[in-house]
């Protein structure tokens, strides 16, 4: 067997971004062939690559892509365990070739842009950085109006907006004020019956701790459904750039008309796992 020198660790290192210990190990294993290491390390990267898929990844990055005409924009969110690696060269390209995927085929399916390359491109990733890399969620608008995109805060939020009308400086605006204000729905009627029936439910509860008599408490309830209205509704908000203007004002004066949004935060709506590093280093400890 041939020896296994620093300079054919470095090599392997260097080929496969993998760390030294592992690298060592590797060509061990291959008798002091890189070439067979390789393929070894290869092999046993899609075994990794499940293995980590079982922990939270809830950092990561939004990539938008856009049609020159800006008539269809797609969106994704990629996630990583750690912000870290969100900044990694190699998890940007790896995200910016989700994207470019997505664009291109129109595809909204996790599952189907995964297939094929992209899955082996994942697998590989995931071997040579060490943590869960997952793509979570894609958005395609291509309905035929107009569509602005906008990222924001190193790709934690994005936003694609759907519109008619006025200009790519308005959609970019509109594209903006989603996300800093974050609506849930274009209009008031938009809100589904089910998240409006358990507002009603909350207010009525707080209502009725006031003592007053029934026919106040369904004013006060029906005065705070309507500022729910307001507040989750993006035609109903103050203009970022101008408070004192709604948004349905603004379109108006435009001659505009949005059609539906799109906004990503990175993470939202995942459990992310705390840790109290102090804790886990006392029971340490006190388990030695």
């Amino acid at each position: 067997m041939a020896e296994v020198t620093a300079a054919m660790v470095k090599e392997l290192r260097e080929r496969t971004g993998l760390g030294m210990m592992e690298c060592k190990k590797a060509l061990v294993a291959a008798a002091g062939s890189i070439d067979q290491a390789i393929d070894d390390l290869r092999k046993s990267g899609a075994a990794k690559a499940a293995k980590k898929a079982g922990r939270v990844a809830a950092e990561g990055v939004i990539i938008t892509r856009a049609s020159e005409d800006g008539s269809a924009a797609v969106m994704v969110e990629i996630n990583s365990e750690t912000d870290f690696v969100a900044r990694d060269d190699g998890f940007m390209a790896f995200a910016e070739q989700v994207a470019e995927k997505a664009f291109t085929n129109r595809e909204t399916s996790v599952e189907a842009l995964m297939a094929g390359d992209l899955g082996t491109a994942r697998e590989n990733l995931v071997q040579k950085i060490g943590e869960n890399i997952s793509p979570r969620r894609v958005a395609v608008l291509d309905n035929g109006h107009q569509v602005a995109s906008y990222v924001h805060g190193n790709n934690r939020i994005g936003v694609l907006v759907e519109f008619s009308g006025g200009d790519a400086e308005l959609g970019r605006d509109l594209a903006m004020h989603v996300a800093a204000s974050s609506p849930m729905v274009v209009g008031p009627d938009d809100v589904a019956a089910e998240v409006l029936e358990k507002e009603r439910e909350i207010y009525t509860a707080q209502a009725q701790e006031s003592g007053k008599p029934d026919n106040i408490i369904e004013k006060m309830v029906e005065g705070r459904v309507r500022k729910f209205l307001e507040e989750v509704s993006l035609l109903k908000q103050g203009f970022v750039k101008d408070p004192d203007q709604k948004i349905e004002a603004l379109l108006k004066s435009k001659g505009a008309t949005v059609h539906s949004f799109v906004r990503y935060e990175v993470g939202e709506g995942i459990e992310k796992e705390e840790s109290d590093f102090a804790a886990e280093v006392m029971a340490q400890v006190r388990g030695g």
